[in-house]
């Protein structure tokens, strides 16, 4: 199964004998709420999950563990299971069009055992360029029987991201300006590990919002050094976009682990070095 479905597919699907689980996961980093734009309009049957509250754990004081730490994994297996996610069902989640909420709901029921998960390519804007309708019914799933077990998905720590960025690649998927130190809209500290290479998360789609072809993909990674063989790694801010680096990573066929806590995890520690400028440093 890949990792990513049209919207033709997904309406496919939705009319066939065992549909997926739709999972709204609609986000903006900063931003409003958008519980009020799901119940404003959304795809039939998809229930609403809350990245901040449903999709990460509470954020420390120290801020250690990132603006977005993983949440516990009984908990996220307890809104899975209220969203109707059941064992060997199929899931499918979508966000506004960016992708990384999507990818973030993506990443977590991998990591927590849950194969048949993909996201929706291009998201909601997708979905309404080819003729798909949206309600403001909200569905009542039944309960799932979804159990999460953790580690399908390798995670880093500083420490990896580190000896990663040394003996490794370690990709950044932030925007440029925030790799090279030059703006630092969010966290404590501006630059980036040292060692790591830029890999801004938007190149990964086109214009459209859609992820490029396999092919583009593992062209643009391979370019970044991130080829067949190589220990690659991701980071972002806290844990989203990264994974959509992940999931991108994943359909150019390289293998990648995801610093969850990323930099504002990173950074959060005063001991811990920033590189700036252009080079990996």
């Amino acid at each position: 199964m890949t990792a990513i479905i049209s919207a033709s597919e997904l309406m496919d699907e939705l009319a066939g004998t065992t549909p997926p689980v739709l999972l709204d996961v609609r986000w903006q980093l900063g931003g409003p709420d958008q519980r009020p734009a799901y119940g404003a309009g959304h795809l039939p049957g998809a229930v609403y999950v809350d990245l901040d509250r449903e999709l990460a754990g509470p954020v420390s004081e120290t801020g250690l563990g990132g603006r977005h730490p993983l949440p516990d994994p009984e908990d996220f297996g307890a809104v899975m299971r209220r969203a109707g996610v059941s064992v060997g069902g199929p899931v499918v989640v979508y966000d506004g069009g960016l992708g990384w909420a999507a990818a973030r709901a993506w990443w977590l029921l991998r990591w927590t055992g849950h194969e048949r998960v993909r996201v929706l390519d291009g998201g909601l804007p997708a979905w309404t360029a080819a003729g798909g309708e949206l309600t403001t019914e909200e569905p009542s799933p039944s309960e799932g029987d979804f159990k999460p077990n953790p580690g399908a998905m390798e995670v880093l720590d500083a420490d990896g991201a580190a000896a990663l960025a040394r003996a490794g690649v370690l990709l950044d998927a932030r925007a440029g300006e925030r790799y090279r130190g030059e703006v630092e809209p969010i966290d404590r500290v501006a630059g980036h590990v040292p060692g790591a290479v830029s890999a801004p998360t938007t190149q990964n789609v086109g214009l459209d919002g859609r992820f490029l072809a396999p092919e583009a993909l593992r062209v643009r990674f391979g370019a970044l050094g991130a080829g067949a063989g190589a220990a690659v790694g991701v980071y972002c801010g806290s844990g989203v976009s990264g994974a959509h680096e992940v999931l991108a990573l994943e359909l150019a066929g390289i293998p990648s682990a995801l610093y969850a806590g990323s930099w504002s995890d990173w950074s959060s520690d005063p001991e811990r070095p920033a590189a700036t400028g252009a080079s990996a440093g």
